[in-house]
């Protein structure tokens, strides 16, 4: 059985967007897809004293042609710095903040990559080790990809040599099961629903925020956490 997940690059995602790269042997970059504004690929919540605040990479943008995420550049080069000293801010007196202060403060240190896919690669790269999550990254760069949305997916499912084909619950809008099936592969839903709580600064509680958050809240804790979502078929 060979599992593989194929999704567009987020900026330092919740613990669902882990908890699926743990779930498979192959994880697919998709940024050969359009970069989408006020989206998940240059941006992400944190928790502050006065609420919820999105804290977001600015990138230059073409307007209404077409741009790949992977084409998508940085606009403005200090953004690390800010980023950090706004996490610094809101975390501080979290309990496991000045345990993991040196790694993450290093990873946005280091996070001067020219382009949003590189940046976003940077973070989910050493994350998942910091989480031991051992799952094999690729870029849908290195594939020849068919036309057609669920195409695409299943053309690199099979290159990839994939028995199961595990995928967010908002693709089943659109993707086209029955081409999977055909293949012989299965495919597989991720089912967001069933994480726990966890002791959280300034309530109410708020799943829908990034990994950082779990990660200064609960320390050691945040790998087991983090995989404990379901799916199915």
């Amino acid at each position: 059985m060979k599992k593989v997940a194929i999704l567009q690059s987020n900026y330092i995602p919740w613990k669902g967007y882990f908890d699926l790269i743990h779930r498979v042997d192959d994880f697919v970059l998709f940024d050969d897809m359009q970069y989408t504004r006020r989206d998940w690929r240059n941006r992400n919540k944190i928790k502050t004293a006065n609420g919820l605040l999105w804290l977001t990479i600015p990138v230059d943008v073409k307007g209404k042609y077409f741009q790949a995420i992977k084409d998508t550049r940085i606009s403005d080069p200090g953004w690390n710095q800010t980023h950090w000293k706004t996490i610094c801010h809101a975390y501080s007196r979290a309990p496991f903040f000045s345990q993991y202060k040196d790694f993450i403060g290093q990873l946005y240190a280091e996070a001067t990559f020219p382009t949003l896919s590189e940046i976003n690669f940077h973070f989910l790269k050493a994350l998942c080790k910091l989480l031991d999550i051992q799952t094999s990254f690729h870029w849908s760069m290195d594939f020849q990809l068919a036309a057609g949305k669920s195409e695409r997916l299943l053309g690199i499912c099979k290159d990839l040599g994939a028995t199961h084909y595990l995928s967010g619950p908002a693709a089943k809008d659109y993707l086209d099961t029955s081409i999977f099936a055909a293949a012989g592969i299965a495919v597989e839903w991720m089912d967001y629903s069933h994480y726990p709580e966890y002791p959280q600064l300034h309530p109410p509680f708020e799943h829908g925020v990034s990994i950082l958050d779990v990660i200064f809240n609960v320390g050691e804790r945040t790998s087991s956490l983090v995989k404990t979502g379901n799916h199915h078929e």
